[in-house]
């Protein structure tokens, strides 16, 4: 069963039951599958990696896949970007039926969990090299984990990355920001930038 998602990002979710066994597996899928029994690799990882030819053959891209626990259910949630366009239900529809498809096959994930696919947004959370290096020289919203000489949120722009580092630009001059140091990094949206005093 099927409903959009109601936050700001378009989804499209299925309730997966990953417990059918004996189904033909294409390559892929048997690569995912191995994966999957030495234990090896990370899952939200394995699933961009399923995803990726998904939406290629759709003209979509894959921005980002998360897999959190949230109380006692699983989410999976898999975030996409429509090049030179904008994303709409029809395209999330469109991935989540054959990477359901592909997941139930390859098994990769042993709970049951939500599939949501949606767009990343405006504001958009950054956390893999490539997306720091997409957006170089792009006004990004940093929070930090902990205050920071006594600062808790801040813009900046991205200057460069390297090894979990980013090279920002601030009021204050060029800054090092570790990402492990934040709480997140997001592309700034200047309509919803409000800094919670008490946080």
């Amino acid at each position: 069963m099927t409903e959009a998602g109601k936050n700001s990002c378009l989804c499209y979710l299925i309730e997966t039951d990953l417990s059918r066994k004996g189904m033909n597996l294409t390559k892929a899928e048997e690569k995912m599958a191995r994966i999957k029994r030495k234990g090896s690799g990370n899952t939200a990882d394995t699933v961009m990696e399923m995803a990726k030819p998904i939406a290629e053959k759709l003209d979509l891209k894959i921005w980002d896949v998360t897999y959190d626990k949230e109380g006692s259910l699983y989410y999976l949630r898999v975030l996409i970007e429509r090049p030179g366009g904008i994303v709409g239900i029809d395209d999330c529809e469109a991935l989540s039926r054959p990477l359901s498809d592909a997941l139930d096959k390859a098994d990769p994930i042993e709970e049951q969990y939500i599939l949501e696919v949606g767009s990343p947004g405006i504001g958009r959370l950054m956390r893999r090299e490539e997306h720091f290096r997409e957006y170089m020289e792009c006004p990004v919203r940093i929070r930090y984990i902990r205050e920071t000489e006594g600062i808790k949120e801040f813009i900046a722009v991205i200057m460069g990355y390297e090894d979990g580092v980013l090279d920002v630009e601030t009021e204050q001059g060029r800054k090092s920001i570790k990402l492990s140091d934040t709480a997140f990094v997001r592309l700034y949206d200047d309509d919803d930038f409000v800094i919670d005093e008490e946080e």
